[in-house]
């Protein structure tokens, strides 16, 4: 308990220290000036092969790529997690959310490091069809989040099915590893035809998801141990979270990345409280499974029935709960914010974006304005606040809340 404690206190006073380094050294602007006109060369030397590659495009490609991508997309898999959760395969539920988490957070940190651009549109013809495609395409280009998300998941995947299935057929490991080559393959090739990326972003977001899987594949089941341990998890792992939120680089110009990151970050501190929490009821490794005589397949469809509207509201409570909570801490504790989103008062009022100075809350103004200063900000974003909440809560739901209703109503 002593020696996780230690470095527990370890991670989270190195990462303060590299906020706080990063910060003063400006790293971020030293890299970005070292990396981007390189990677801007590669980019506008890979739009003729964009361009010779769509000369081939139809109505059916752009259709097949387009629905691919939304099928390996960061939102197809936070809506595919909780029936995964919910099928009783809660280790597999927990490593994906946290790998999901990780790529995200990596991913995106260079994207706004290098804060290189996508392929120019015109003369490359870029495809968007959906909404989230649309934010995709605000986002910087290298590395290729798809590719990075598809190498790390697919990869998981298929060492956890050879690794719980124990197959000693070396023709089956072979065909796995090929039809996970294929899909990496596709989902690369679809992302160049779709002038959503070039060549160099394809390249960096295959190694970064190898150099990723790896390390994921030695530390996973150290990971998953401390989860369910019960030592000290949730206070730990909400100050990882908290600090996360401020371990990240300012991009060039404003991108959704950071929201996407902050989402993730919300998801993960709400499953591994949620898990830790309720391991021993609902997730340890004896759980009822899908197709099994304890799960069968109409049980779990009444889950799905019962679960998918529960967290969609405990989603909505938390949203409220947090656009009422938070600006009001905000202001008793003197801290200056301001708000984009979620609260359009908060974008003229100036007693809250300014911290009003009354007696109250006077000595707390200058400490707080001196870590906006510190961060080079006017004032903190009160939507990141609202948006990491609502998603913990959802989290939470999905893992804890939930399967509370499952176990009542016998599902």
């Amino acid at each position: 308990m002593e020696g996780s404690g230690t470095w527990q206190g370890l991670i989270l006073v190195s990462i303060v220290t590299w906020i706080c380094l990063s910060s003063y050294l400006k790293l971020t602007q030293k890299v970005r000036s070292l990396v981007q006109p390189w990677v801007a060369r590669q980019v506008v030397g890979g739009v003729p092969l964009i361009l010779q590659i769509q000369k081939h495009q139809s109505g059916v490609l752009d259709a097949f790529f387009s629905g691919l991508s939304c099928v390996v997309s960061v939102p197809f898999y936070t809506a595919f997690l909780p029936l995964l959760f919910w099928s009783g395969h809660g280790r597999l539920a927990r490593q994906m959310t946290l790998l999901i988490a990780f790529c995200d957070y990596l991913g995106n940190c260079i994207k706004d490091v290098v804060s290189a651009p996508r392929p120019s549109c015109p003369p490359v013809r870029r495809i968007t069809a959906t909404k989230d495609e649309e934010d995709n395409a605000m986002e910087y280009g290298l590395p290729s989040s798809h590719t990075l998300n598809t190498v790390c998941l697919s990869g998981y995947l298929l060492h956890y099915v050879l690794s719980s299935f124990e197959h000693e057929d070396a023709s089956i490991q072979y065909y796995g590893f090929a039809l996970a080559c294929l899909l990496v393959a596709v989902i690369a090739f679809g992302r160049i035809y779709l002038g959503m990326h070039s060549v160099v972003d394809i390249i960096a977001g295959l190694a970064i998801g190898v150099l990723t899987l790896g390390l994921w594949l030695t530390v996973n089941e150290n990971i998953d141990d401390f989860i369910t341990s019960k030592q000290n998890v949730s206070s730990f792992w909400t100050a990882l979270s908290f600090l996360l939120l401020f371990a990240y680089p300012t991009p060039e110009n404003p991108t959704p990345s950071y929201e996407y990151h902050t989402a993730f970050t919300g998801v993960a501190l709400g499953i591994v409280t949620g898990v830790q929490q309720t391991y021993s009821q609902f997730h340890h490794e004896g759980a009822p499974r899908i197709f099994s005589p304890e799960l069968p397949v109409t049980a779990y469809l009444g889950r799905v029935v019962m679960g998918i509207p529960t967290i969609l509201l405990v989603k909505f409570c938390s949203k409220s709960l947090a656009k009422w909570i938070l600006p009001t801490v905000s202001n008793t504790l003197g801290i200056p914010i301001r708000s984009t989103t979620y609260i359009p008062k908060l974008k003229l009022d100036k007693g809250y974006a300014n911290g009003k100075n009354t007696d109250e809350t006077k000595n707390s103004v200058g400490y707080s304005q001196k870590l906006c200063d510190f961060l080079n900000q006017d004032s903190f974003d009160i939507d990141t606040g609202i948006r990491f909440v609502q998603y913990a809560g959802l989290a939470w739901s999905v893992v804890d809340l939930v399967p509370s209703m499952f176990s009542y109503f016998n599902l």
